[in-house]
């Protein structure tokens, strides 16, 4: 079986570019390893979904599902998604043989200070609406398996680090 690493945290916490590296990392000691990200696999499932509740929740089932697929498939999945529901990490524990969630916590201020996709400054000036942990409410990781704070004192680099020691995943 894979494991499955779902890595969680609000927008330009830094999830993907933690996750891309640490998939780096493992996919040179393991070849069936997968990079999945919430943005990309929403093109991939077709746009279909907005982002009310309702449609977050499916959306973020959609995930844990197809990762909930690949492990038992044998494959290592990293996972990147913004993942604002309890139950859903709830059903990622229940029924994902080894899973381990990280969560990518940072203070607001780095958040709207990076602003990568402009979501912070759309939200400042009041045109974005549906922001994730600003307008629209999120349920923040309560037992994640590891919590990475990524104000900056450590590079994404030695983050990704950070995780294959925990996992005492040597390369």
């Amino acid at each position: 079986m894979g494991n499955v690493y779902w890595i969680t945290g609000l927008s330009g916490a830094g999830k993907t570019t933690i996750g891309k590296i640490f998939y780096g990392k493992l996919k040179e000691i393991y070849s069936n390893t997968v990079f999945l990200d919430g943005d990309t696999l929403r093109e991939v499932f077709g746009n279909d979904l907005g982002y009310s509740d309702t449609d977050r929740r499916k959306c973020a089932m959609r995930y844990s599902r197809l990762c909930d697929l690949l492990q038992k498939q044998g494959i290592h999945v990293v996972c990147c998604t913004i993942s604002m529901f309890d139950s859903v990490r709830q059903w990622n524990r229940e029924n994902i043989a080894n899973y381990h969630e990280i969560y990518v916590e940072v203070s607001d201020e780095t958040l709207q200070k990076r602003d990568q996709k402009g979501l912070y400054s759309r939200y400042q000036s009041g045109d974005e609406t549906e922001l994730a942990g600003f307008q629209v409410g999120i349920e923040t990781p309560k037992n994640p398996d590891l919590v990475l704070w990524n104000d900056g004192e450590k590079t994404p680099e030695e983050q990704a680090e950070i995780m294959m020691q925990t996992w005492k995943i040597n390369n």
